[in-house]
C-alpha cells in the first residue's frame, strides 16, 4: 500500500468539512485535480461522480475507495478524507464511512492500483471492526491509526516501508499543529455575498485571494451555474448556498491552491 503511505507522508490526509456524500467526494476529487501534475480539463470530478452513480464504491469497514480512470501516465495517486461523523454511503455492511480513499489511475499504473486494493483489502480484513475509525477524534489520531493498518498487512512492510512509517511517527510526536500541510495544498474557506444592482462581496481571510475574486469576472455566474470557478491558481468549490429576501444570495466555498513552485514533478513510477 505505498500509494496510501505517499498520502500520509506527502499531507494528503484531511478532515472532511461535509459528512455529505456528494460534497465530500466533489471537494477530494477537487484536490486531486488541484495537483499540477493533473492535465488541466482532465475532469476528476465528473469521472468520479459518474462511477459513483453506476456502482457504489464503499467497501466495507468504514472505507470508501472511489476512483477515477485517466488516460496519461503518471504516479498512482490517492487523496485521504476522513469524516469524524461517518458519512450515509450505501455501504453494504451499512457502516457509515470514516474513511474516504480517493485514487487517480493512469493508464500505467492499471496493475498498480489493483494490487493496492487487494492489499488494502486484506489489510482490513486482519485490522478489524471499524470501531476505530469511529472513535478517532483528530487527524493524528486517524494517521497512526492508517499506519496500524498499513503494518498490519506483512505484504508491504519491507525495509523501506518500515522506514517511512518510523519517520511519519516521529515526526508526529514533535509537531505542533495538527493541521497538515497537505503538500502545498492551500484551503481557504470564502464567502461570496450577491444581491441585484451590487457588484459581489468577497469574504476571506487570505488577502491574495480576496484581491484575485474582488475583481474576477463571471466569478458569481460560475458558481451559480457550476459551482466552480477558477482564477489565477485558484480554484473555488461551492458548498452551499442561502438564499435571502430582495434576491441576496449567500454563498459558502472553499477554495483550493497548489503552489506548482513548491511541488517537485516525480516520474511516473513503474
Amino acid at each position: 500500500m505505498d500509494t496510501l503511505l505517499d498520502a500520509l507522508q506527502e499531507g494528503r490526509l484531511i478532515e472532511l468539512p461535509d459528512n455529505d456524500k456528494t460534497q465530500a467526494l466533489r471537494f477530494l476529487a477537487h484536490i486531486l485535480e488541484a495537483i499540477p501534475s493533473v492535465p488541466a480539463g482532465t475532469g476528476v470530478v465528473e469521472l468520479v461522480m459518474a462511477r459513483e452513480d453506476s456502482i457504489t464504491t464503499a467497501i466495507g469497514k468504514g472505507w470508501a475507495c472511489p476512483h477515477a480512470r485517466v488516460p496519461f501516465d503518471e504516479d498512482l495517486m490517492c487523496v485521504v478524507g476522513w469524516s469524524p461523523t461517518g458519512i450515509d454511503y450505501g455501504a453494504p455492511d451499512g457502516i457509515p464511512v470514516s474513511i474516504v480513499a480517493m485514487y487517480l489511475v493512469p493508464a500505467n499504473q492499471r496493475n498498480h492500483y489493483l494490487r493496492e486494493i487487494s492489499m488494502l483489502a486484506k489489510a482490513l480484513a486482519v485490522y478489524g471492526s471499524a470501531e476505530k475509525w469511529q472513535a478517532a477524534m483528530a487527524l493524528d489520531e486517524v494517521r497512526d491509526n492508517l499506519l496500524d493498518l498499513i503494518s498490519s498487512t506483512k505484504e508491504t512492510v519491507g525495509p523501506d516501508t518500515r522506514a517511512r512509517m518510523i519517520q511519519l511517527q516521529a515526526r508526529a510526536t514533535v509537531e505542533t499543529v495538527s493541521a497538515p500541510d497537505l503538500s502545498n495544498l492551500l484551503i481557504e474557506p470564502v464567502t461570496l455575498v450577491t444581491a441585484p444592482g451590487m457588484k459581489h462581496l468577497v469574504l476571506a481571510q487570505n488577502p491574495s485571494l480576496v484581491e484575485v475574486l474582488d475583481g474576477a469576472p463571471g466569478l458569481i455566474d460560475a458558481i451559480a451555474s457550476t459551482g466552480v470557478f477558477e482564477s489565477a491558481g485558484w480554484r473555488v468549490v461551492k458548498r452551499d448556498m442561502v438564499v435571502y429576501q430582495a434576491g441576496r444570495i449567500v454563498y459558502d466555498c472553499l477554495a483550493l491552491r497548489v503552489n506548482p513552485a513548491a511541488v517537485g514533478k516525480r516520474g511516473p513510477k513503474k
